[in-house]
């Protein structure tokens, strides 16, 4: 085997576990913000907590992962070195966009933004015809429809507990739901893990088959263990500037909120998760956290921040597939 694809691996291997990292930190609002903002947990504990089961959740399942590594792109069509470039691109081209996004504490989605890495480098590598039709149909309807079952149900959830603890006095209700969002927060962190971590874990896998180091797609399990473990310590490293956005902006947080929005996210991430389907957990979580304001009222959300937080979710797709593309002919030029 060429050295020089000893090389392309290594650096795949080390952008993806950058990208995981940055997710991590990128994501962390997606398990802890509300129990933050609503006091139920401390940043410290709550961090520790999300870390801790964001890496459990990455190692119990690869359906994700296997849909990632051969679902956009089959690995087979894109073979060799212009392969081992195209995955590679796809990494530099999602870590770019989540450090802007990251940056201007915009919630944006980690999966748009390498979903869309891989099918701009795919593109610029080999054209149109290299993606896989049925693959991205899976996943462009769950992307899709994640967010909208997210809202769903966490109105749904919402106007359930309004419902079944009318009778309670609001200081009670919240002593109550404090303990209880200890145990949504954690629920969310474990799907969070099940679901994102899985996706770098995919790509790594797809370099390893292009690179003819795997005959098929099948997640080794040190690319599981090291995936779990640099979202472990990105989640560690925490985001306030996005849990600020999420779980603040939007609307004023109770932990009845934070306990309604959290189990709703989990519940649809966890779906997906099993249907084998990247989701964004920023969009279902974000969404789910609309949909629980709505329930109360709707001039409860801040609808402005809103807004935001839906550019943010209709740019990253086509941004990421630019940047996927410009880091593809960049790394072509230097590395032919």
């Amino acid at each position: 085997m060429p050295d020089a694809t000893y090389v392309f691996i290594g650096a795949v291997v080390l952008f993806a576990l950058v990208f995981d990292f940055i997710n991590g930190f990128h994501d962390t609002a997606n398990a802890i913000a509300t129990s933050i903002l609503t006091r139920a947990l401390s940043i410290r504990n709550a961090i520790f907590l999300s870390a801790a089961l964001n890496f459990a959740g990455a190692m119990i399942w690869t359906g994700v992962a296997e849909t990632i590594g051969k679902g956009i792109v089959e690995p087979a069509l894109v073979s060799g070195k212009a392969g081992q470039t195209l995955v590679l691109a796809a990494l530099v081209g999602a870590i770019t966009w989540n450090l802007i996004t990251w940056r201007l504490g915009l919630p944006s989605s980690s999966s748009h933004a390498l979903i869309g890495g891989v099918i701009g480098a795919a593109v610029a590598a080999r054209g149109i015809g290299v993606l896989n039709a049925p693959g991205l149909t899976k996943i462009f309807a769950f992307l899709i429809m994640s967010p909208i079952v997210g809202f769903i149900a966490g109105a749904f959830l919402m106007v359930l507990v309004m419902n079944i603890f009318a009778q309670q006095a609001p200081s009670r209700l919240n002593k109550y739901f404090k303990v209880l969002q200890i145990v949504s927060a954690s629920f969310m962190a474990l799907t969070h893990g099940s679901n994102d971590a899985q996706k770098s874990m995919g790509i790594i896998t797809m370099a390893l088959v292009v690179g003819g180091l795997l005959p098929a797609v099948t997640v080794p399990l040190w690319v599981k263990i090291s995936c779990a473990t640099a979202m472990a310590f990105g989640t560690a490293a925490g985001g306030w500037r996005i849990i600020k956005t999420i779980g603040k902006k939007v609307i004023g947080l109770q932990p009845v909120h934070g306990f309604a929005s959290e189990t709703a996210a989990a519940l649809v991430v966890l779906g997906a998760t099993l249907w084998h389907a990247p989701v964004s957990t920023t969009h279902v979580v974000s969404s789910a956290i609309m949909g629980v304001g709505s329930a109360k009222r709707l001039t409860d959300v801040r609808w402005g921040i809103v807004g935001q937080i839906v550019l943010a979710w209709l740019m990253t797709l086509p941004v990421s597939t630019a940047l996927g593309a410009v880091a593809y002919a960049i790394l072509h030029l230097i590395l032919r």
